[in-house]
This record gives C-alpha cells, sequence and structure tokens, in this order.
C-alpha cells in the first residue's frame, strides 16, 4: 500500500470522527443540518438568499459559507437579512472539512438554532469524499450545465438526498433537457427528492421553503 493512500485514509478517518461528533452535537439539540454542494455558478448563495427572505422569520438559520479565496458569498448572505452567516476561506482547498466546521460552529449559539446550511465550495468531486457532520447533502445543478452531470459525478448525486435544478427561467435558451437530466440523477438514486425552481424569478421557492419545514418538523420529532 502506497504512503499516499495510507495519508488519505488516515485524514479521512480524522473527518469521519470529527463529523461524527458535529453530528451528535446538532441532533442532540434537534436542529437540521444541510450541506448545499453544486458545481460552481449553479446557485447555492441565491438559493439561500431566497430561503432567509422567505424563512427567516419563521426559523433561527445559521449559514457557513465556504469558499476557496474570498468571503464575497459571506457578506451577501448577510445583506440578505443572514444574521448568523460565518465564513470559511480554503486557501486553496477544494472543499470544506469538518475540522473547518468545527472552528466555526465554535463561533454560533446554538442553543435555539433550528437549521444549519453548510455551503460547500462549488465542486463536484472533493466535497462528496468528506462527512461534515450533516443531516444530509442537498446537490444543486442549473440548466445552463449538461443534463447528464449526474451521469459524470455519480458518488455526489448518489451520496446527495435531494436534487434541486435552478435557472429554470432560462430553459429553452439551451439544449439542456430537464427531464432527462432528471432521469440521470434518478437512475444514480432513486431516492432523491427533486424540486424545480428559479432564484432568479423565484418560481417554486415555495416549494423548496416547504420541503425544508417538512425536514425541519421531522428533525424535530
Amino acid at each position: 500500500m502506497s504512503e499516499r493512500v495510507e495519508v488519505e485514509r488516515k485524514v479521512l478517518s480524522e473527518n469521519d470522527k470529527l463529523a461524527a461528533e458535529i453530528r451528535e452535537g446538532l441532533s442532540a439539540k434537534k436542529i437540521l443540518a444541510l450541506n448545499l454542494v453544486s458545481s460552481p455558478g449553479s446557485g447555492k448563495t441565491s438559493l439561500l438568499e431566497k430561503t432567509l427572505y422567505v424563512l427567516d422569520k419563521e426559523f433561527n438559520i445559521a449559514i457557513i459559507a465556504g469558499d476557496v479565496q474570498t468571503d464575497n458569498d459571506a457578506k451577501r448572505l448577510e445583506r440578505a437579512g443572514g444574521k448568523t452567516v460565518r465564513p470559511i476561506m480554503t486557501g486553496g482547498a477544494c472543499h470544506l472539512d469538518a475540522r473547518m466546521v468545527v472552528k466555526v460552529l465554535d463561533e454560533i449559539d446554538i442553543d435555539k438554532l433550528d437549521l444549519l446550511f453548510m455551503e460547500n465550495v462549488g465542486n463536484l468531486v472533493c466535497p462528496s469524499g468528506f462527512d461534515l457532520g450533516e443531516d444530509m447533502k442537498v446537490v444543486l445543478m442549473s440548466t445552463t450545465e449538461g443534463d447528464d452531470k449526474p451521469l459524470k459525478y455519480p458518488s455526489m448525486f448518489r451520496k446527495s438526498s435531494a436534487l434541486v435544478i435552478n435557472k429554470i427561467d432560462l430553459l429553452g435558451l439551451s439544449d439542456f433537457d430537464i427531464d432527462k437530466a432528471e432521469k440521470h440523477a434518478l437512475q444514480v438514486n432513486g431516492g432523491l427528492d427533486i424540486i424545480r425552481l428559479s432564484c432568479r424569478t423565484g418560481e417554486n421557492i415555495n416549494h423548496w421553503c416547504d420541503w425544508l419545514r417538512d425536514k425541519i418538523a421531522e428533525k424535530k420529532e
């Protein structure tokens, strides 16, 4: 066995241990934790902005905003009304890991929290291998991408519980086939909840927020 493989296994093992501790702590307080993943530009931050607009007065929401270099997304979310937004700049790393999340959680008062979003770095490869202590992953794709993306990045779609297809207002402006995209996603993971929406126009944002309400209620049972 190569030294590199052994190091990678050690890193993942340590990450999984920390992630389990995070999950245990959040679950004890009945906080729904979601790991939001996508390729760059799919609309994670836009979706969070819309979510804050609809649900911020209904639930206590915290957001960990991961990015490679800047805190631009975190600032956007604060301007959108986010009361508890914490940036993580990975300094070049292509994903968040549990160690990063632990450090930021120490800065958040989780006692009255209902919902925690972890906005991961825009990447459909690296984040699939790192548990952050979330209850589930939510993967985004948009109609400006290829409808075969679930087949190209099966690990991420297989490990996710929900798929949000964003930018449906742009359907028809490219060769993207939304029915084919859903078919490919379900081929990889037949248990995916799928929501079509547009962050730009707000179409079907209520479907997404209703899905969140249901998951928060389930967590508090």
